[in-house]
């Protein structure tokens, strides 16, 4: 073999190398690379996907698959619009993606191997989804859990305070201490209104109830949510919720002998004993809609906000050790948040400063409930960052 002849065959083979590396199947996690594509063509207007070729989708979760709550629950929906639409769409995933640089080399590997609408699943990768986007008018971002939008960009969330409030009904109920404990994430808008919500459940049903929280500032850490839980039980807790994303919150209420809930997902599984009720988000109605606009040219930027109305949010397998009015107040508040005549925060609601925040009879609107950044009366100590 002649050196030219050499070079060129040298060069066919690592171009085929490349072009192997892009193509991810349907359904399998992605494999990234380390490089960014070349800058984005002009945005074009939008247009029907072209029907003999899948509309790719991308997913980017910011934990593993298995987790059981926040990212499983993504997951099965990802699974379930891939049943649907069948070879209409090809969708792959992204798991265990951190919320720093690396987001937005995914991302914009992803619009490299072709992806034209991409899911990104946790609210740390929204600075990393403004600036891809910005590069890349062409590909549809939706931002989960977020609130900065632009012209490809969409946010989108699932009213999971409405979950929390119905599991403090149950807890409320079961508490024996009358202390209520929250392992808590990291401190946004999001997780606080989380946190009320517990308590404003179970204080519906037991006025005595009171909260306390433990911070762990990480979504996804097993053993530092199993720590903050012993240190709620330790602290006369005997009820728990989570806004993190493993089971061992629940775990370790079964080892201690107290209660808890799953979150985002069904949990009641890893630990049955412990297990009052899991407050589920089901993310495929959204994803449908968004896949069906898409598909057909007709994908919009806006402000997506669905909870039990939507079938987007429900508290599932509350055990019959549960007294019966309490699941049948369960089932009456779902129906009251279903046909709008119920709302949880509908004052009055006063902070644990006792500054009233809400006044009798008055229902918070979407900018009040997206701005909580504080605790209302009943739980202890302070919001982490505020005065």
């Amino acid at each position: 073999m002649t050196l030219f002849a050499k070079r060129q065959w040298l060069k066919m083979v690592a171009l085929s190398a490349v072009s192997l590396a892009t193509l991810t199947a349907c359904g399998q996690k992605e494999e990234v690379s380390s490089s960014s594509p070349s800058p984005a063509p002009e945005p074009a207007p939008a247009q029907a996907a072209d029907p003999a070729q899948p509309l790719q989708v991308g997913f980017m979760y910011v934990s593993p698959i298995g987790d059981g709550g926040w990212t499983y629950q993504h997951e099965q929906a990802r699974q379930a619009v891939q049943q649907k639409f069948g070879d209409k769409i090809a969708t792959s995933f992204v798991e265990s993606v951190p919320e720093g640089p690396d987001a937005e080399r995914v991302l914009r590997d992803m619009a490299g191997q072709g992806k034209k609408l991409v899911f990104a699943t946790s609210f740390g990768f929204q600075e990393y989804v403004q600036k891809a986007a910005a590069d890349l008018p062409d590909v549809k971002f939706e931002h989960a859990t977020g609130y900065k939008r632009g012209d490809n960009v969409a946010v989108y969330d699932s009213k999971t305070f409405e979950g929390a409030y119905l599991a403090g009904i149950v807890a409320g109920a079961m508490s024996k201490t009358n202390v209520v404990g929250v392992v808590a994430s990291v401190p946004i808008p999001e997780v606080v209104r989380n946190i009320n919500s517990f308590v404003l459940g179970a204080q519906s049903v037991n006025p005595a109830i009171t909260g306390k929280v433990v911070w762990v500032n990480e979504w996804f850490s097993p053993p530092k949510e199993a720590e903050a839980a012993n240190s709620l039980i330790n602290g006369g807790v005997d009820v728990l919720y989570q806004n993190t994303n493993s089971p061992a919150v629940l775990k370790t209420a079964q080892e201690r002998g107290a209660f808890a809930f799953g979150k985002d997902g069904d949990m009641s599984a890893h630990a049955p004993q412990a297990h009052l009720g899991s407050a589920v988000i089901n993310w495929e109605p959204y994803y449908t809609q968004v896949i069906e606009q898409t598909l057909a040219g007709q994908w919009q930027s806006g402000d997506f906000w669905w909870g039990v109305k939507e079938g987007a949010m429900d508290l599932v397998k509350v055990p019959d050790s549960v007294p019966a009015e309490i699941r049948s107040k369960v089932e009456t508040v779902k129906a009251g948040l279903k046909d709008g005549s119920f709302a949880v925060w509908t004052g009055p609601i006063s902070n644990n400063q006792g500054q009233e925040l809400l006044a009798d009879g008055v229902v918070a609107d979407d900018a009040f409930l997206r701005g909580i950044n504080f605790y209302v009366q009943g739980v202890e100590g302070k919001v982490p960052g505020t005065p």
